[in-house]
């Protein structure tokens, strides 16, 4: 039997076998893209079902459809409520935090105030069990014996992480959101404009407006459902503008709610003053493009200097360092025949 002669090799690997299994992982990412252009669904059917029920709850309290749903909702009040008790028990539940926290929740997206309870309590128990779970691994099991400073580094780190984890994932969502909805800002003014000039009352903009930009900015569609809903239950329509710039962290939203309320207050023209805010808006959002592109080239310094120097130099001067190598070790070409 003849025996297979062996690929190539590159640093002990099997070149042929690799580029096999990039291959086809090269594949099956081009199949999850297609699948996943294909298969595009409605960012805002989750969000509508949510709103709907915030409309229920705004008409009249608490509203419990079902047996079942009032079980549940049993469920998660005394489930708080044991959380608060104790906390209030270790005398780490305080209101001023407890309101930065809800808050927090609001900005990241997060519309039930009861997580502000799990979120301090998980700041209290996540330091405990991570500290546990890394000294126990560390110095019990001692999966790494040569560590010796590195092993008080990564308690540390594991401490540190599980008392500021919750705070950093909750500021890392509202800056995504925050990020998402000042991008669609000036264009749900613009809507608004329209809407407004065309007659509609201020709910009904806002409610025309949501669905309009609910699949390009579903955050903001979002936000704008709610304050329309919240427009057509609460008795001041104030309340609902004011929860609007509650719950977005952004002072364009804060000087569109001022906006707003005067015009519900003096009387005056909406389309006019929202269109003033809609011209401000995308000369602030032309700056930062102008920004981002003046620092560019700074930006580029690092990778041109590490990555397209480097070869640019070895193709220039590798074939002429090549020859003066040749030429100092005695291997120059020979001479023309005598």
């Amino acid at each position: 039997m003849l025996n297979t002669p062996p690929g190539p090799t590159l640093l002990g690997f099997d070149v042929m076998l690799v580029g096999t299994i990039l291959v086809a992982i090269a594949a099956f990412a081009v199949l999850t893209a297609i699948y996943a252009a294909v298969t595009v669904r409605d960012p805002m059917a989750k969000r509508v079902k949510s709103l709907n029920e915030r409309r229920e709850e705004l008409k009249a309290g608490i509203v419990t459809s079902s047996a079942k749903k009032r079980t549940s909702l049993v469920r998660k009040s005394n489930a708080t409520s044991k959380v608060k008790q104790q906390l209030e028990g270790m005398k780490v539940l305080q209101q001023s935090q407890l309101e930065i926290i809800q808050q927090k929740l609001a900005h990241a997206g997060y519309r039930n105030k009861e997580l502000a309870v799990f979120v301090i309590g998980a700041r209290m128990a996540l330091p405990i069990v991570l500290g546990l779970t890394t000294f126990i691994l560390l110095y019990v099991v001692e999966i790494y014996p040569d560590w010796v400073w590195k092993k008080f580094m990564a308690l540390s780190l594991a401490v540190f992480l599980g008392y500021k984890g919750p705070e950093i994932y909750l500021k890392n969502q509202a800056t995504k959101r925050t990020h998402e909805i000042r991008k669609g800002l000036p264009d749900a003014l613009d809507l608004l404009v329209i809407c407004a000039e065309a007659g509609l009352t201020v709910d009904a903009a806002f409610n025309r407006v949501a669905k309009e930009l609910g699949r390009a900015y579903p955050e903001l569609g979002d936000e704008f459902a709610l304050t329309a809903i919240e427009l057509s239950f609460l008795s001041e329509r104030k309340k609902a503008f004011d929860n609007l710039a509650y719950r977005v962290d952004l002072d364009s939203v804060k000087g569109v709610v001022t906006t707003m309320i005067q015009t519900e207050r003096y009387g005056t023209p909406l389309a006019s003053a929202l269109r003033v805010l809609s011209a401000e808006f995308r000369n602030e959002r032309m700056m930062r493009a102008e920004e981002k592109a003046a620092r560019l080239p700074a930006i580029m310094t690092v990778p041109l200097i590490l990555f397209i120097l480097p070869v640019l130099f070895i193709v220039i001067l590798g074939p002429a360092a090549c020859s003066i190598a040749d030429a100092f070790a005695g291997n120059g070409p020979a001479g023309p025949p005598r």
